[in-house]
């Protein structure tokens, strides 16, 4: 990137195409020196402020290292000098980039996509501060009982003890048991284990033993022992301590001991709500039957607080409300001429719900939880609640805005922007959807590639000017006359099958009938909130997978899979039934999502998909590696006999610093290895262990092309993408597509006989379109195999290329749930209730191009 003071060109005299010019007393831009974040190759670029700029090129280029790990991580950093030192260290914070200077660089705020701590006290209104202005109206508003006293703001939360309901502490909900679901086979007798919710091994036994001891026939069928004794023996919140003689194998001898006695309800709810074990958390959890509260009615809050209302409607009515109908309720109130309470909260209420319907989350609710949001969803409350704030002045680094939206709602996601813009903003936006891109005033593209083949400028200015920058993949899908045309939609498949659904009732899904068609690719569609992702990562694949069993039911996320929080697997409406044919053609089920394969940097690349094994395998096959006895295991830098001692195999230690961030530094002892130094003694064909996981998977497939074991596996990574990552990269550096594609990948490499089922949700969130393109290859090449694909899509390109398309809607929340239109992409995009019809339409060969 040349300095602004340079020739005139696109991608060199930047000053000279905005309208402050290079002469203004005031520099209009941020400008970067010498960033080399991760693969930046030593940028130079200068950024305008007060304009909406985004940030450009395939997956792992480099652009959120430049955005997000060099602008913003500069901005927090000399934020954070300006805080007193004994502040500092009560704020998370990130270490100082690595760039030589940066320039004109305003106080900046991140929306990344990340994702919350699932936690059911966390929901729409706590992240957007409604909740509290909601509370204040009715406590300050609010038609309270005659005689009732006035109640504080506090009283309206059911997350403080003012307002909690008792019993549930404020969720909500309870988590009992029921003689069903401790003893699910009432055949068996106590020593055949009919109380299957108690624990197994010596444990199990000796609560036996003690009800022996207690005078319990424990060898009767369950079924036949008195009501009352059953009763004690499930529910009983007595203790008694007995005398027990054991009888275990003959010729032990096992000396008397004094047992204590646990009910199974007391083992099953002690042990779910303080054991530290996930394992143990997770098997109780099967015994649990959770139910609305029997004192609120899951409504959350003291009958003080449930018996004030405001327009005829308590607070938990209100707040379970969709946002677009929460502000018809308020709205009367706002528009009062008087300067009331009522007129004043109401009015400030209605305000910052309008601007999150305009973003397309007008169906969300105040009371639903964050952990049931996906992460555009997230990033765009904490967008609107920013909106609301006020500042100016300042830049405001987004990490892809327009994810997760439809493009029904990516104009009112523009128009948010540009007031953000107006009201004396910068916006430096990292984006991949190509309608933002050609509104943006400015682009920066970075590439030409992905990783080490990445990492410099290709342009930046004006979006005209990209036209003429021959080597940037964002090109043709910006300006799609330019450039090499993409790849044509393959011809339309027919499909050999499909399940079918009926009576479908879940969240906005009500006694729903929807058929997927099987043995093609078929991508659902709707608006934000219709359905679609509730009627296929939930309904189809559950009832798959229960189905099958389990047995075939498998997911591409090994990393924290089941991960769902601390409820028990049923919803607030109790089990779902789910009537559905078609189900004997599958033999096997796999999702694929975005989530990290891993949660520290132990997890990577080659240990994930299964490389690391063969690689291991053959270092253990060297002459010097078999003369000393080494196994594969000790090329393991998990393993204590070949790893460091003192980085334990991580590579790094972390450095802590008094006052400041605390910041990683290279292993003085390994130099960042991993391994000790007799395990580093061994090589393969002139390299070590650590020099292998130091390779890109292009280069390890020329290294390794004799190692059948490990070229399939090199070879699917390369088929998606992913040929210039490390093979010892770490799963925290990766992208959320990075990590979607390497589960893909280690699905790919995989041989399977009979049909598949495939599912994913939003697959190309994300990814550059020239990425979409690799990915799609790869997934129509699934279907060729004679399996079934079905992704939930916003991508109008990826649609136009599937065989069958079922368009959910026609709006979200309530105004959803149902199927508009099914069939072909041509017969979607003719239907006259579908609000993707007209996007679709433009996306299909010879009717234009929707980016």
């Amino acid at each position: 990137m040349n300095d602004p003071a340079g020739p005139a060109h696109p991608r060199g005299d930047a000053a000279a195409h905005h309208p402050y010019g290079r002469d203004a007393a005031h520099d209009p831009y941020v400008r970067v020196r010498g960033a080399r974040e991760h693969n930046l190759r030593s940028v130079d670029v200068d950024i305008p402020r007060d304009a909406l700029v985004v940030f450009t090129g395939v997956s792992g280029s480099g652009k959120s290292s430049l955005a997000f790990g060099t602008v913003y991580a500069e901005a927090q950093r000399r934020y954070f000098e300006s805080v007193a030192p004994y502040a500092r260290r009560l704020i998370h914070q990130v270490g100082a980039p690595k760039v030589e200077e940066i320039s004109g660089l305003p106080p900046a705020v991140a929306l990344e996509q990340r994702r919350s701590a699932p936690t059911s006290r966390s929901s729409v209104g706590t992240v957007t501060t409604l909740s509290n202005s909601l509370r204040m109206l009715y406590s300050r508003a609010g038609d309270y009982p005659d005689g009732a006293p006035r109640l504080d703001s506090d009283a309206f939360s059911p997350n403080t003890a003012a307002g909690a309901c008792p019993e549930c502490h404020g969720l909500g909900r309870v988590h009992r048991v029921t003689e069903d679901s401790l003893v699910p086979d009432p055949h068996l007798s106590i020593r055949e284990g009919a109380v299957a919710a108690w624990p197994g091994a010596w444990q199990g036994k000796n609560l036996r033993d003690i009800l022996a001891a207690l005078g319990h026939d424990i060898d009767r069928p369950w079924r036949e022992l008195p009501r009352a004794d059953r009763d004690w023996i499930l529910f009983t919140d007595e203790q008694p301590v007995v005398t027990v003689h054991p009888v275990r194998d003959a010729g032990r001898i096992h000396r008397p001991y004094q047992g204590t006695y646990m009910s199974a309800r007391r083992y099953v709810l002690h042990t779910f709500a303080d054991s530290k074990s996930s394992t143990l958390r997770a098997r109780v959890q099967r015994y649990l039957v959770s139910g609305a509260c029997p004192g609120c009615h899951g409504r959350r809050l003291r009958p003080e607080a449930l018996a004030v209302t405001f327009a005829g409607r308590d607070i938990a009515d209100a707040a379970a409300l969709p946002l677009s109908a929460l502000g018809d309720l308020l709205r009367p109130a706002a528009a009062r001429a008087d300067e009331s309470p009522a007129a004043l909260l109401a009015a400030d209420l209605v305000a910052r719900v309008e601007v999150l319907t305009e973003l397309g989350l007008g169906y969300l609710s105040t009371d639903r939880p964050t952990p049931t949001l996906s992460a555009g969803e997230l990033q765009r409350l904490r967008l609107a609640t920013q909106l609301r704030s006020g500042l100016f002045g300042v830049v405001y680094v987004l990490d892809e805005p327009s994810a997760g939206l439809h493009p029904a709602d990516s104009a009112a996601l523009l128009t948010v922007l540009d007031r953000l813009k107006a009201a004396g903003n910068s916006l430096f936006v990292v984006e991949h959807h190509m309608d933002v891109v050609r509104r943006a005033d400015w682009i920066v593209d970075v590439g030409p590639h992905a990783g080490e083949h990445g990492g410099q400028v290709l342009y930046s200015g004006p979006v005209a000017g990209l036209a003429d920058v021959a080597e940037s993949a964002t090109r043709r899908f910006v300006f799609p006359d330019t450039g090499a045309p993409g790849p044509g939609a393959p011809a339309r498949r027919t499909p050999t099958g499909a399940v079918r659904l009926h009576g479908v009732t879940r969240h906005n899904l009500r006694d729903l009938d929807a058929d997927i068609p099987l043995g093609v690719f078929t991508a659902v569609t709707g608006v934000s909130g219709s359905g679609k992702s509730t009627l296929i990562s939930q309904v189809l694949a559950d009832a798959v997978a229960e189905h099958l069993g389990g047995e075939s039911a498998e997911t591409a996320d090994t990393a924290d899979a089941a991960d769902t929080g601390d409820e028990p697997a049923a919803g607030a409406d109790g089990p779902y039934e789910v009537r559905a044919k078609g189900l004997e053609a599958i033999d096997r089920l796999v999702r694929v999502d975005q989530k990290p394969i891993g949660r520290t940097p132990r997890s990577n690349l080659a240990t994930y998909t299964g490389l690391f094994d063969a690689v291991r395998k053959v270092f253990a096959a060297t002459d010097e590696a078999r003369a000393r006895g080494y196994t594969a295991g000790r090329f393991s830098f998990n393993v204590p006999a070949g790893r460091c001692d003192t980085c334990q195999g991580e590579g790094f230690v972390a450095v802590e610093l008094l006052f400041l961030p605390g910041t990683y530094a290279p292993c003085t002892a390994c130099h960042g290895a991993r391994y000790n130094p007799e395990t580093l003694e061994i090589t393969y064909r002139g390299a070590t262990i650590a020099d292998v996981l130091g390779m890109t998977v292009d280069a390890a497939a020329g290294f390794l092309a004799d190692v059948p074991a490990a070229l399939r596996g090199l070879a699917t990574l390369r088929d998606v993408g992913l040929g210039y990552l490390r093979l010892g990269q770490p799963a925290t550096e990766l992208s959320g597509g990075e990590a979607q594609r390497i589960k893909l990948a280690a699905e790919l490499q995989r041989t399977h006989r009979g049909h598949t089922l495939y599912v994913l949700d939003e697959p190309t969130t994300g990814l550059h379109p020239a990425d979409t393109e690799l990915l799609l290859r790869q997934l129509h090449g699934l279907v060729d195999a004679g399996n079934s694909v079905v992704v939930v899509e916003h991508d109008m390109a990826v649609v136009a290329g599937a065989d069958r398309v079922i368009d959910m809607g026609p709006g979200g929340g309530a105004a959803g749930g149902r199927v508009v239109a099914a069939g072909t992409p041509e017969e979607v995009a003719r239907a006259e209730e579908s609000l993707t019809a007209c996007y679709l339409r433009a996306a299909l060969p010879g009717t234009g191009t929707n980016g």
